[in-house]
């Protein structure tokens, strides 16, 4: 089945949603999820190639936050609809474009190729041993919610304050907090799944999207450090 095909499959599902006072079956669920998961993962690394094969510059904080906060005010108003699947491939197509001069910067170090792919090959890694833990275990995760969302609290203020008074050594230690929030919130996400919290699949992959692209630019950010980026 071609790309376009999937698309309008998934978008079809996505027209058949049951209200979120309904029973929605998990399983189900947890299968239009990862459909769409590994669908806009796709499209995010083709457009992040794309942008760092034409060097196409970054957009600029404020263009960033614009963009990234006003998809996901849309998407999760249109969440129960195809109109929220297609602004999901805008939202991830556009993160994608802004992580290829992220990867541009780190291509251009002596082995930026292998710093690149160990963080994806970690990320994969990371994702797929943690979910297989929830998937088997199907454990409740949601007890991790509260300290999970303090410590993104943490996180956001200490890498603020790295950011403006130049702290790397804070930086990197910020970077190795969110993979371990990040980790958090794969296992937190999947259970919510898992035991019928998030019976939304849009929402679900918006989520589960956005913990794995930190995850990756974290893990961007240690690897290029210990590889010798100053």
């Amino acid at each position: 089945m071609s790309l376009t095909d999937r698309v309008h499959q998934t978008a079809a599902y996505s027209g058949q949603m049951i209200d979120a006072g309904s029973y929605v079956e998990p399983r189900r669920v947890l299968r239009n999820t990862y459909l769409l998961l590994s669908m806009t993962l796709a499209f995010s690394a083709a457009t992040a190639a794309l942008s760092a094969t034409m060097g196409w510059p970054a957009p600029g904080f404020v263009l960033t936050l614009i963009g990234y906060f006003g998809l996901l005010f849309a998407i999760t108003k249109f969440r129960n609809s195809a109109v929220g699947v297609g602004l999901l491939f805008v939202l991830t197509g556009f993160m994608g474009y802004t992580l290829g001069p992220i990867i541009n910067h780190f291509m251009h170090l002596p082995n930026g190729g292998q710093i690149v792919m160990m963080a994806m090959g970690s990320t994969a890694a990371i994702f797929l041993t943690l979910s297989g833990i929830a998937l088997t275990s199907k454990r409740d995760f949601s007890f991790l919610g509260n300290f999970l969302m303090v410590g993104m609290i943490v996180a956001i203020l200490a890498s603020l304050a790295a950011y403006f008074f130049s702290m790397p050594v804070l930086s990197l230690a910020v970077s190795a907090g969110v993979v371990l929030l990040m980790s958090g919130y794969i296992l937190y996400q999947t259970s919510a799944i898992v035991q019928g919290g998030e019976t939304n699949y849009v929402m679900a992959t918006l989520n589960l999207f956005i913990t794995l692209f930190n995850l990756f630019v974290n893990l961007l950010q240690i690897f290029g450090v210990l590889g010798g980026d100053d």
